[in-house]
């Protein structure tokens, strides 16, 4: 398919066997339409944004093309979706294109999400529909101006066609790029298998491809690799008020990226408990509970590598059991460093965590917003006092704040520095729920005027003047209190 550029396959994935995956290319469309080209993405990843918005590049990003060197294929893989075991889920509904090499050097996935009926479907119809397509879009993207690991998102395109959810949605295709998208539940696919064989080979393919500086063959090395990525990338969430909503372990990276945007959500009002997920009842992914979680999918990720670690799978239990005990270490110093980052607190003392946690409690019991809180903390002089605006009641963050002056005094900073600083470490602006909703209905009525607007606002989440309405928390009535998948 002539796209007037050339995209530069280099397709490994599709080199490993073919019980890996299932070839086929994509179901094409009946009308495709572009909804936004990612212009810079495009850049890094060697493609020429211009063609990608022809009719032949909007085809291609529909499924309705399939370009040269591309080597279609859904992968398989399994999971525990909510504490419960599913031997075989895999690509549903999207499908790999193939892989390209960055402008620095990174292998990274072009994947069609939303590109029909595969192997793996599952009875679904391998669609999706506009609304999950925007969200996952404007929070990917705005994730990465955060610098938070993540997939991307290069295009958003619609379809000509309905897509049947609890009504008729308009349908779209969301051309995701990952570092890749090899899941805990790839390997969990092969164990429950026991074809060892494949794990090998899938465990020195993420090596090559992730973590080269390990040895071929250093399954425990993986093994720690991955699990200090995700204690990190959670950490990280945790600094942002992110909640992923679905962190099962086939939507777990071993790549240490923010995969699979279902029903995700950023805090608006503090609360740990919080859950916006539609499908999750009882909380097993709220707020405060995502370390947890995200060290279970390790023990499953090291359920699957234990008959590969060793000729005697029982003996490499204990390697294996201290790999994933030592998240907990790992995702609690990497907590500590976003939080110290977050109150201007570049010299570590002891109490640093307790005093990050006490404002948190104060928060919670406040229902203080959570982006608004702390980057007031970041704008306002020390000593002056919080607005008004961002808690129910700022008796006990001022209580908090004065604890907060007293361990400034033994920062080596100045004022300006401090809050130059912490300005780098608060955004000002996130993908606020009330605004994805808003850009998604608009979108549905046919003006996409707001969600391009939100887009490039989120492109500088740290720099938005303190007049952007995109700012703002939701204003009563507007709050979004779930949130749902799309499948």
């Amino acid at each position: 398919m002539n796209l007037h550029t050339r995209i530069p396959f280099d397709n490994s994935y599709a080199r490993l066997p073919g019980r890996f995956y299932a070839r086929l290319d994509p179901t094409p469309v009946a009308e495709p339409g572009l909804i936004r080209v990612n212009h810079a993405l495009a850049r890094q990843l060697g493609l020429d944004p211009a063609a990608l918005e022809t009719p032949a590049g909007v085809a291609m990003l529909a499924g309705n093309g399939v370009p040269d060197g591309a080597e279609p294929l859904a992968m398989a893989y399994a999971g525990h979706q909510f504490g419960g075991w599913v031997p075989q889920l895999g690509d549903g509904r999207a499908i790999l294109l193939g892989e390209v090499v960055d402008s620095a050097g990174v292998r990274r996935d072009i994947q069609l999400k939303g590109a029909g009926r595969t192997p793996f479907s599952r009875m679904g119809d391998g669609r999706a529909w506009l609304g999950p397509v925007l969200r996952e879009y404007l929070v990917s993207e705005a994730m990465a101006a955060l610098a938070i690991p993540t997939t991307r998102a290069l295009a958003a395109v619609s379809t000509g066609e309905r897509v049947q959810r609890e009504a008729a949605f308009p349908g779209a295709v969301l051309a995701r790029v990952a570092a890749s998208h090899i899941r805990v539940g790839t390997f969990q696919y092969f164990a429950a298998r026991q074809d060892l064989d494949a794990l090998r080979r899938l465990s020195d393919h993420v090596i090559a491809r992730h973590y080269p500086a390990l040895a071929p063959g250093d399954h425990a090395g993986l093994l720690r690799a991955v699990v200090g990525a995700q204690a990190r990338l959670v950490a990280r969430w945790m600094g942002v008020g992110f909640i992923h909503g679905v962190m099962n372990t086939d939507n777990m990276s071993v790549a240490g990226e923010t995969i699979d945007y279902g029903p995700c959500a950023f805090l608006d009002a503090y609360h740990p408990d919080t859950v916006f997920s539609s499908i999750d009842q009882m909380g097993r992914y709220a707020y405060r509970n995502q370390p947890a979680a995200a060290q279970w999918n390790l023990a499953q990720f090291a359920s699957s590598l234990l008959p590969i670690m060793a000729d005697d799978p029982e003996a490499a239990v204990p390697e294996a059991q201290a790999a994933v005990d030592a998240f907990q270490d790992q995702y609690q110093q990497a907590w500590a460093e976003v939080f110290r980052a977050k109150l201007g607190l570049a010299e570590p003392q002891d109490g640093d965590t307790g005093l990050a946690t006490a404002l948190l409690d104060a928060m919670a019991a406040t229902r203080a917003d959570f982006t608004g809180t702390f980057r007031a903390l970041a704008e306002t002089a020390a000593d002056a006092p919080l607005p008004e605006h961002i808690a129910s009641d700022t008796a006990p963050l001022e209580d908090w704040r004065r604890r907060w002056v007293a361990r400034l005094a033994a920062e080596a900073a100045t004022p300006a520095d401090r809050q130059r600083g912490m300005a780098r470490a608060n955004p000002a602006i996130i993908p606020r729920n009330h605004r994805v909703e808003q850009a998604i209905q608009a979108a549905l009525g046919g003006d996409f005027g707001p969600f391009h607007a939100l887009t490039q606002a989120l492109e500088q989440p740290f720099d938005a003047p303190a007049d952007s309405p995109f700012r703002a928390a939701p204003a009563q009535g507007e709050e979004v209190r779930q949130t749902f998948c799309g499948t």
